[in-house]
């Protein structure tokens, strides 16, 4: 997660904290592994993750998109078996922990450790992206013991990521695209692997436009303002690049419009969901689309 968040004020000390964490133990009465947050226990629930990973979902019950990313969220901490806590925030009961988060659109979904923020992504997700992001965390604080900070857990290279990333390095794009996919289609919670997918079939795309249709591109031609975002972004400009995109959403309808809306969505899926200038535009595309 780009920026740790400070919690210091809502956790206060941490022997408090740890304190605090008994009386949240058993505080999950919506269910095996779920719990419901308000201000008045949040910082239990902070100090809880000294001892266990705790996934805050930061949602509100006007959103479509949290009431989609919900119930996925609580039957995988069900299915955890306690292995981490789902402590869930309504932004609108409570403001003041969406605030100390920073969090500018719902659902954001943010894992904490050791009484920080360790990883975290906004808008709903397939469930199987959800695992693979979870299996991650744990790949990096699976040390972690009662009262203290979270200790990388060693694990063994895979070896067909270590080939993939071979043939990146030697310029063979083609050939590590088609690795990685592989690896995707034989172990689909892959985190890694998708994310390496997702770059490497945007750069591949990119690297075949023209550089000059930035300034070429129709203003009404969708597919060349398009192909000019992902030119502004391969040349690390992704706020004009959002903004192209945005301005077809805007001034189409139909199939043009949905077509830019989800490869909007794709962009940003190259980024950290929390980065401010994605959590920006995805502001900017909600109003745009409502």
């Amino acid at each position: 997660m780009s920026g740790a968040v400070d919690l210091s004020a809502l956790a206060a000390k941490a022997e408090a904290s740890r304190q605090a964490a008994a009386g949240a133990s058993g505080a999950a009465a919506g269910g095996p592994g779920v719990t419901e947050v308000t201000e008045a226990n949040f910082e239990a629930v902070v100090g809880r993750s000294q001892e266990q990973l705790v996934v805050v979902e930061l949602y509100s019950t006007r959103s479509l998109e949290c009431l989609e990313l919900s119930p996925v969220l609580a039957g995988l901490a069900q299915r955890a078996g306690g292995q981490w806590l789902l402590a869930r925030v309504d932004v609108d009961v409570s403001p003041a922990i969406a605030q100390a988060f920073g969090v500018q659109s719902v659902p954001t979904v943010v894992a904490l450790a050791g009484g920080q923020p360790v990883s975290a992504f906004s808008g709903p997700q397939p469930e199987a992206q959800i695992q693979g992001w979870l299996d991650e965390i744990f790949a990096k604080v699976g040390g972690m013991v009662g009262g203290g900070a979270p200790t990388p857990a060693a694990t063994p290279e895979d070896p067909r990521m270590v080939a993939a990333e071979q043939l990146m390095n030697d310029g063979d794009l083609d050939g590590a695209l088609a690795a990685y996919r592989a690896v995707v289609t034989a172990d689909p919670g892959h985190a890694e692997a998708q994310a390496a997918v997702r770059n490497l079939e945007f750069i591949l795309r990119a690297q075949a436009h023209d550089p000059g249709i930035v300034d070429t591109a129709a203003p009404h031609d969708v597919d060349a303002q398009l192909a000019a975002a992902d030119v502004l972004l391969l040349s690390q400009q992704p706020e004009a690049a959002f903004e192209r995109v945005l301005t077809v959403v805007r001034s189409t309808a139909g199939d043009e419009k949905d077509r830019a809306r989800t490869r909007l969505l794709e962009l940003f899926e190259l980024f950290d969901p929390a980065d401010p200038m994605v959590v920006a535009a995805r502001r900017k595309l909600a109003a745009a689309l409502y």
